[in-house]
């Protein structure tokens, strides 16, 4: 989110004016502050990697063109962060009219209720009040599934009515979020699975900017700008969304998975930050990271899964943060700083995968979930594994298992049981593997289980489990 700063200084309508505060429309602003941002080279979308050439210049030409948009894309691709980014494009502070009876924020230039219109027609500018509205408040987001035509549109008000206000008069009505959003920004996700109702009065307010509430038109311009999100599959579908709400739709900005493992890889880094650290610290070695990126894309392309869902890069974040804890919990137990992941703790990756996934019930051939993700890990061992054979050769990567040896390992042993095993490793190892394997117990360790389970993914080792570790025949 965007740091607050203190709001300026004007507190009556009259210092407003003496300031040379100028009102704009949000899309105005928007393009006004985006338009400074680009020129100025700054990063627009801090944070957001692999879309630098894709999804990034469709933004940016919806914003300058003062589109709403729509994010199209399966679970798990940034939409809605996307969208939330966009609140960075607001100015810092707005103006508006400090008054309890006053619905919304209103533009103290140009109000648009019949209230602030009477406000401003019979105050002197030194008697009308002005508060300031931060952008970080600017921003509010729906979840489609359970909306109600009140709850982003409005209703009649029973009590308005009960107090003596006519059905007929504005001050009958209680707004909804849209509103109330009046000069900022409102996101409705999952825009397929909201009641052809609502679509009908979000239909409205996209071409009039007006609304209607049982039959009461609000003859105002509503000044916000709409976002929405929406699955391919469901959008597509023809009667989920109506014809007309599409039509009105600035701009579908298509979202995707990564489009390269490092590119994951690096999303995962960012995510997880200073979690690494602390009083056991975690170090996790490259073809750690590889492997659990290359387990979600694996998931993306295995035919027992339902693609249509799609992976969430969620999916990584959580197996990536289950590896780490098992890494945590035994540099605990044992005191190893840092604790370094190994191939064993995927074997707590049910407990963060399962649900994350659905199935193809037509492919799975009666497959359950835990054996598809068995599958999934086991080819994401061999893909990974097989790039570092390719590019270093079996025989420097294998070496010191030729003698023959019979290896136990598992997620709570001590690295030190790995090196009485191993005196030593081939300096191959380290070139390979970029890590210390011949100086650090821990790294030694995760590098041991990585060999092991490559050798064994290539059927050049034979592999046994009993009460929840895994023993190696090489």
């Amino acid at each position: 989110m965007n740091a607050i700063m203190a709001p300026p200084q004007a507190t009556t309508l009259a210092e407003l004016l003496e300031s040379g505060w100028e009102s704009k429309s949000v899309k105005q602003e928007i393009r006004d502050n985006f338009t400074r941002m680009l020129a100025a080279g700054e990063e627009l979308f801090p944070g957001m990697i692999g879309y630098e050439d894709t999804v990034i210049p469709e933004i940016n030409l919806a914003l300058l063109a003062g589109h709403d948009m729509l994010f199209l894309g399966e679970k798990g691709q940034g939409k809605s962060r996307m969208m939330r980014m966009l609140t960075r494009f607001l100015d810092p502070w707005i103006p508006y009219i400090d008054h309890p009876d006053l619905p919304i924020h209103e533009d103290p230039t140009k109000p648009i209720t019949s209230r602030g219109k009477r406000l401003i027609a019979e105050l002197d500018p030194s008697d009308i009040k002005i508060a300031w509205w931060n952008r970080d408040q600017r921003y509010a987001e729906r979840l489609s599934p359970g909306t109600k035509f009140a709850d982003i549109i409005g209703e009649i008000d029973p009590a308005k009515l009960t107090g003596g206000v006519s059905m007929s008069a504005e001050e009958a009505l209680s707004f909804g979020l849209i509103p109330r959003m009046h000069r900022g920004i409102f996101a409705m996700n999952e825009l397929p699975e909201l009641d052809e109702l609502v679509q009908v009065g979000l239909f409205n307010i996209l071409e009039e900017r007006d609304v209607q509430i049982r039959g009461y038109p609000i003859q105002f311009d509503i000044d916000v700008v709409i976002l929405f999100s929406a699955n391919p599959s469901t959008y597509n579908r023809s009667g989920k969304v109506i014809p007309q709400l599409k039509d009105r739709i600035g701009t579908i900005v298509q979202t995707h998975y990564p489009a390269e493992r490092d590119q994951g890889i690096e999303i995962l880094q960012q995510e997880v930050g200073q979690q690494l650290d602390g009083d056991y610290p975690v170090s996790v070695p490259y073809f750690m990271y590889q492997v659990v990126e290359e387990i979600t894309n694996q998931a993306r392309k295995s035919k027992y899964i339902d693609q249509a869902s799609g992976v969430s890069a969620r999916f990584s974040l959580a197996n990536f943060r289950t590896i780490v804890a098992s890494a945590r919990q035994r540099g605990i137990v044992h005191n190893e700083k840092p604790a370094v992941p190994r191939i064993s703790d995927l074997g707590h990756l049910y407990a963060s995968s399962l649900g994350k996934l659905e199935l193809d019930l037509m492919g799975t051939h009666q497959m359950s979930e835990r054996q598809v993700l068995d599958a999934v890990v086991a080819e994401a061992i061999r893909v990974v594994f097989g790039e570092y054979v390719e590019e270093h050769g079996l025989a420097d990567i294998a070496e010191i298992f030729r003698g023959g040896v019979r290896i136990e390992v598992g997620d709570m042993l001590p690295s030190s049981d790995y090196a009485q095993r191993l005196k030593s490793v081939p300096p191959a190892w380290d070139k390979a593997f970029e890590v210390n394997a011949g100086e650090n117990e821990a790294v030694r360790a995760a590098c041991v289980e990585f060999v092991l389970a490559g050798l064994y993914s290539l059927d050049k080792i034979s592999r046994s489990q009993r009460h929840g570790k895994i023993q190696y025949d090489v």
